[in-house]
């Protein structure tokens, strides 16, 4: 595939994921058909969508199971939107998938696009990731194209041509512009009704902030399709800006930014910190 006019580098990975999330929190049931809204709100915060993201990124880094991993992490922060069937899933004493095609597969995967180098290590890894919970075929598809979509942004590849192959692959009509799909928009939670709404959104945006907008104005679940989109969005344009970077980290338990900079210094630039970029 040849390259697109994207930036040369990025100053970040997997806070997009999270900065959507908190972002959308605050619209999840209540998403705005525009893009005139406040990014964020002193009740903006973290939800299952970044969790659950971060859970994926520390078991890249820590090479354990993904199960244990998701279980651990649920359990040990509660109460952050997280749906029925996973809730008793956290509580088993052997947890098995539940054949949901729930989005919640493809919200959590960003960390697998950026850790990967290999196409197949990225389709492999995202339907492992997924399998542990949402091993419906749809799921296992839904996930695969995200973690995909923030591998080709890292590899600066055309938007045109990233249509074109997740078209391809997976099937899923991208032809729809954001304008076709907004109107008759409605919340939904499935893979099939958020993944392709999502990356076509990230195909449209033109900036970070953008592609934070656009997403949400989508209506719907706002907090996973913000997370997705976002996720894709960071690696398109060179990372989160410094002044969104300072909201995430307000809304972040530290443990958590700390997981985010040894991702970070392992998969994007070793000698440069997250923190150097906030205005203390």
């Amino acid at each position: 595939m040849s390259g697109g006019s994207w930036m040369e580098e990025s100053s970040t990975c997997l806070l997009g994921a999270v900065a959507g999330d908190i972002s959308g929190s605050v619209y999840e049931f209540a998403a705005p058909k525009s893009s005139d809204f406040t990014l964020f709100t002193p009740s903006s915060q973290i939800t299952d969508n970044s969790i659950l993201t971060l859970v994926v990124a520390d078991a890249i880094l820590q090479k354990c199971s993904c199960r244990d991993c998701i279980q651990d992490y649920a359990r040990a922060y509660p109460g952050k939107g997280y749906g029925g069937f996973f809730r008793r899933w956290i509580q088993a004493d052997d947890p098995q998938p539940y054949n949901s095609y729930g989005n919640g597969s493809a919200m959590r995967v960003s960390a697998l696009g950026w850790a990967f180098n290999m196409v197949e290590d990225v389709l492999r890894e995202a339907e492992a990731s997924a399998a542990v919970t949402h091993s419906h075929p749809e799921s296992i598809k839904g996930a695969q194209p995200v973690a995909l979509a923030v591998f080709f942004a890292r590899q600066r590849v055309a938007r045109d041509a990233v249509r074109k192959e997740i078209t391809g692959r997976f099937g899923y009509d991208l032809s729809p512009t954001l304008e076709d799909i907004r109107p008759g928009y409605h919340f939904d939670e499935t893979c099939p009704g958020t993944v392709p709404q999502a990356i076509t959104a990230s195909l449209e945006s033109e900036d970070f902030e953008d592609a934070i907008r656009k997403a949400t104005s989508l209506g719907g679940d706002a907090d996973t399709l913000a997370a997705i989109f976002v996720s894709i969005a960071e690696a398109y344009f060179g990372g989160v800006p410094a002044s969104l970077v300072v909201e995430v980290q307000k809304r972040l338990p530290p443990e958590l930014w700390m997981l985010v900079e040894r991702f970070r210094q392992k998969y994007l630039y070793p000698d440069v910190h997250i923190h150097s970029l906030v205005i203390e």
